[in-house]
């Protein structure tokens, strides 16, 4: 009977202790202590910056996994969803375009690389030998397709309506000149490289240039400039904003070793944003 009682004791005292150690383990997810994070990210030199983040964040303790996308409607989504904790692969602008869009609550915690746009060509080395009535590729996504016209519009190919430069609006609908009478074909942003072929110039995002092998200094025929108000940003739900795990994430990706990776892997094809 002392051994039966000894062994209830002993089952008890171990399931009181599981319900601690799970209560812990709640109450510490509860309140953004935990270790790991799913961080989703575009293909291209977004994989090789992070490789240096996780390196960062390992010596705090914080296990960073990367879940890589080619498509970029497709991260926010996974993170409204909860099937990741956080991504980093937009602007500003793009990320209010979603959350209005599709009714997402996601917000920035932090600023990460600002990645200037560019317009290339299989046709042309210099935007001078630009035909009349050439293709122009840029993206179908208001954001981007936007950002692609400012940048036409800064090389002198167009001139777009004030109140829509202004807004951030522009379309090709807002083109009021057009003295090349270009043919503006918008495109989902990751198929303009593989459209090259079949357009004088198209706008493309860094991460989809890079992975094209196209350099935004060697290659572009038109670019931003390095201040481009669209400085790449890490996002997470409106809930988890204020959470320690994302205050880590976001001070391992603005660490002086991230910061001189970026400068000295990519040369001002990406500039720290922060």
């Amino acid at each position: 009977m002392q051994n039966l009682f000894r062994r209830r004791s002993l089952v008890l005292a171990t399931l009181a202790a599981s319900l601690i150690f799970c209560g812990s383990a709640a109450f510490a997810q509860d309140n953004g202590n935990k270790n790991t994070v799913k961080v989703g990210i575009s293909v291209g030199s977004a994989e090789q910056v992070f490789e240096v983040v996780k390196k960062v964040a390992a010596k705090d303790g914080l296990n960073i996994q990367l879940v890589v996308f080619n498509d970029y409607q497709l991260p926010n989504a996974a993170l409204a969803s909860g099937d990741l904790d956080a991504n980093a692969f937009q602007h500003q602008p793009f990320l209010d375009n979603q959350n209005k869009a599709r009714g997402f609550d996601i917000v920035p915690v932090g600023l990460t690389i600002t990645a200037p746009l560019g317009f290339y060509s299989r046709k042309i080395k210099t935007i001078e030998q630009l035909p009349d009535g050439a293709a122009v590729g840029i993206q179908n996504d208001p954001s981007n397709g936007n950002r692609a016209l400012l940048l036409l519009q800064s090389a002198g190919l167009i001139t777009l309506k004030a109140e829509a430069v202004k807004n951030n609006t522009a379309t090709p609908l807002d083109v009021v000149s057009n003295p090349k009478k270009l043919k503006l074909v918008p495109l989902d942003a990751a198929q303009l490289p593989r459209s090259l072929d079949d357009l004088a110039i198209a706008a493309i995002n860094n991460d989809y240039a890079e992975k094209a092998g196209l350099s935004l200094n060697k290659d572009a025929v038109i670019k931003e400039s390095a201040k481009s108000p669209y400085a790449n940003l890490i996002a997470v739900r409106r809930a988890d904003k204020d959470k320690p795990w994302a205050r880590r994430l976001v001070a391992a990706y603005q660490s002086p070793e991230v910061r001189s990776f970026i400068e000295t892997q990519f040369k001002g094809s990406l500039v720290p944003a922060f």
